[in-house]
């Protein structure tokens, strides 16, 4: 049995909300099992430890626009 157009639609208006929440539960577990997460963090990568302490990694490159179809080559 397949989905109606208006049902994808409203499924897809709430990717961006259950991706955030993910990504929350995803750093919480790493923490609570005693991990470490990498997060940008102004400008920096920085490293967060279970007790809450934090160790900056390195300055992250500053952040540029991109437009939709746009290619890069590295």
């Amino acid at each position: 049995m397949g989905l109606s157009e208006k049902e994808l639609d409203y499924l897809e208006a709430h990717i961006p909300e259950l991706a955030e929440i993910a990504f929350k539960q995803a750093y919480w577990a790493a923490l609570a099992t005693g991990s470490s997460v990498l997060m940008s963090e102004n400008g920096n990568l920085v490293e967060i430890f279970p007790d809450g302490t934090r160790k900056i990694i390195k300055p992250l490159p500053p952040s540029m626009r991109v437009k939709k179809g746009q290619k890069f080559e590295f």
